[in-house]
């Protein structure tokens, strides 16, 4: 980025820099769940997007079919994720996550939290307020994208 960039475009490409290490940072939490990352991933679209289709969910994470069916097959295996028939297409089967993979990525999801909230937690009030606005602004921005 150069002194001359636009302001939105120096404000774009700082967030996006700071995204990835904020995420790669609360990332180490995920250790703890015992699965690696491609499959915390399908799984966390299966618990907030689900019940859906093997096809449908290697869209989402793009990734071809075969490699997805490899990766349900160990979610499957740990207990994880269910298959259901799909009465709309007998062809095909929806991906449904089990109370004990809704429980697992739930208890991830607070671990990450609770990292964050401790760093947050030690910013005076005045940065406190300004972080939550800065929150709502990046909320709208990413529903426009």
């Amino acid at each position: 980025m150069s002194e001359n960039s636009p302001p939105a475009e120096a404000i774009a490409d700082q967030l996006h820099s700071l995204a990835i290490h904020l995420l790669r940072k609360l990332r180490r939490e995920d250790d703890a769940s015992g699965l690696n990352a491609p499959r915390l991933s399908a799984l966390s679209v299966i618990v907030f997007g689900g019940p859906i289709t093997l096809g449908d969910l290697a869209i989402a994470e793009q990734v071809r079919p075969p490699t997805m069916t490899r990766i349900v097959q160990a979610l499957e295996e740990q207990g994880l994720v269910v298959r259901a028939k799909n009465f709309a297409d007998a062809r095909s089967t929806h991906l449904s996550a089990t109370p004990a993979g809704r429980k697992l990525l739930m208890e991830g999801r607070e671990r990450r939290v609770r990292t964050l909230t401790r760093q947050i937690a030690e910013l005076n009030s005045k940065d406190q307020e300004t972080l939550k606005r800065a929150a709502e602004i990046l909320k709208s921005v990413v529903r426009a994208i």
